[in-house]
């Protein structure tokens, strides 16, 4: 592909939730699109056929290499086909992205039980399967390296407590496996994404509440899935070969400081 270093260069990677709802731009699909573009060879994962056509246009319209698998990856048996599909077709796995997530609002009192269930099999235990599959091909290989996506909700909790809950959990379950594997050359880090427009966010965005998420950046910016995306290449790539169990706010410095205006 074109403009490329070649980071990812002989590496073969998983993306899951690597689709878009849309013609707004996905975290997965694009962290998938440059993955491809730094030379990985990526196997493209979501539950939506039309969804995840899109992104393998785009890599493919770019000279990359893809496949594509369309499941749902709080199955365990999914979990583990995706991971043998991949390793079939390219003969190994070096990178496990792990997008899959969905929202959840509401606090203790008024969540549906059946609602926090969903959300924290949806945004967990995905995770936990995926890697179930994947770390023994990873540790085949002698290294690896596991990207899960939380988010800043995990650290700053704002009314949507099941999703908090859950993302907090990613970021329990990185450091855990952080240190469960290390000694089989697997690094596993997570990205907590800010106030990012893209697919998931869109549908809910107007033009005055996007303006409001800008100021409250200390940069002044909204953040767009390919800030979360570079991140993760960073992470899946030899240069960060010396970091493990970190969890990397990519939110234009919204944790740090409240809006000034």
């Amino acid at each position: 592909m074109s403009d490329s270093l070649g980071r990812l260069n002989g590496k073969v990677a998983i993306v899951t939730g690597a689709g878009s709802r849309g013609d707004v731009l996905g975290n997965g699909q694009a962290a998938a699109i440059l993955y491809a573009r730094e030379g990985a060879k990526v196997m493209l994962v979501d539950t939506s056929e039309e969804n995840i056509e899109r992104t393998l246009q785009q890599i493919e319209f770019a000279n990359g290499h893809c496949d594509v698998y369309v499941g749902d990856v709080t199955n365990s048996q999914t979990c583990r086909d995706i991971v043998r599909k991949t390793t079939d077709l390219y003969g190994k796995l070096d990178i496990l992205h792990n997008n899959v997530g969905v929202g959840g609002s509401g606090n203790v009192v008024d969540v549906l039980e059946e609602d926090w269930d969903r959300v924290l099999e949806i945004n967990i235990k995905s995770m936990m399967l995926m890697g179930k599959y994947a770390v023994p091909k990873m540790v085949c290989n002698g290294s690896g390296s596991i990207i899960n996506i939380s988010s800043i909700s995990a650290i700053r909790p704002r009314g949507l407590t099941p999703y908090t809950v859950s993302k907090s959990g990613v970021i329990a379950l990185t450091k855990a496996m952080a240190v469960d594997h290390a000694g089989d050359g697997v690094r596993v880090n997570c990205i907590l994404p800010g106030p990012v427009y893209s697919s998931m966010t869109a549908p809910n965005m107007t033009s005055e509440r996007r303006q409001t998420r800008q100021s409250a950046s200390p940069l002044n910016q909204e953040g767009t899935p390919w800030d979360v995306g570079w991140a993760a290449v960073f992470l899946a790539s030899d240069e960060s070969k010396w970091i493990t169990g970190v969890s990397l706010n990519v939110d234009g410095g919204v944790t740090l400081a409240s809006p000034s205006r």
